[in-house]
């Protein structure tokens, strides 16, 4: 009777992969998600492909196209209820942060190793979307003045902004498969994810 108790009152999460695609550990850390309780999709925006490095994925990306990838993502969430939580890792922190920016009733926004000024997607005014932002010091993927422009958005929009770096492990650092792999840092920001949802609860 607790745990229906508790599935009903988690998150409905979309989480979307990095430019790698859907490898484990995406699937790894949404089971962590839906262990304490919440719903999550993981959709696939790379016809199955996966990458064990960010130039092979880059020129996936780029391939398949921005523009196309983000018509796909939308595709993803069509049927969603709309108060749902957007998440992503790095590429897919793009796609999360474009769509908690323009589709209404957005609950939440989890960027992991990355974020755009909104004036990069001609987003004007930020919406009331609080915004929980990772990323690793000295992370050579992540462009500070961009963060720096979302939070400034995020805040002149009165909702709030948490935004956490980590010392340890490097860009997309809760992949154990991944260059870079930190299990301190990838717990913490896991566990500081759960904590944000569990916010959002009250």
């Amino acid at each position: 009777m607790w745990r229906r108790w508790e599935v009903e009152l988690g998150q409905e999460v979309v989480l979307f992969h990095s430019v790698l695609g859907l490898r484990p550990a995406v699937g790894a850390f949404a089971d962590q998600l839906r262990a304490a309780g919440h719903t999550v999709h993981t959709p696939d925006l790379f016809d199955g492909e996966v990458f064990d490095s960010l130039e092979d994925g880059a020129r996936k990306r780029d391939a398949t196209g921005m523009g196309e990838l983000m018509r796909r993502a939308r595709v993803a969430v069509a049927d969603l209820p709309a108060e749902i939580v957007l998440a992503g890792f790095s590429m897919g922190a793009s796609t999360a942060e474009f769509l908690a920016a323009t589709r209404p009733g957005t609950r939440a926004a989890v960027l992991m190793h990355g974020a755009f000024a909104p004036a990069a997607f001609g987003i004007k005014t930020w919406p009331a979307v609080p915004v929980q932002l990772h990323y690793a010091n000295g992370d050579p993927d992540v462009d500070i003045r961009q963060i720096r422009a979302l939070e400034t958005a995020v805040q002149q929009s009165g909702v709030s902004i948490a935004v956490f770096t980590y010392d340890g492990g490097g860009h997309l650092f809760e992949d154990a498969a991944f260059e870079g792999h930190d299990p301190v840092s990838a717990q913490l920001m896991c566990d500081r994810v759960l904590a944000f949802l569990d916010e959002l609860q009250d």
